[in-house]
């Protein structure tokens, strides 16, 4: 196996963000928001896995901070 051309410590980074991705998409907490917010914005359509993830995160830990 060959690993990418990048430094070890990224693709290891990458590899790991990917997996978090994943699991966070698959969990019932970012399937209901996502529920809630593909109702009202279509926009969301389109939208790539992690610009989703990213939103979810952003606006969770948004709502921590109060």
């Amino acid at each position: 196996m060959t690993l990418p051309s990048t430094a070890p410590s990224q693709f290891f980074e990458d590899v790991t963000w990917d997996s978090l991705k994943r699991a966070i998409a698959a969990s019932s907490g970012f399937q209901g928001w996502l529920a809630e917010r593909t109702a009202t914005q279509s926009q969301l359509q389109s939208s790539s896995l992690e610009q989703l993830v990213s939103s979810y995160l952003r606006e969770t830990l948004e709502t921590l901070a109060y």
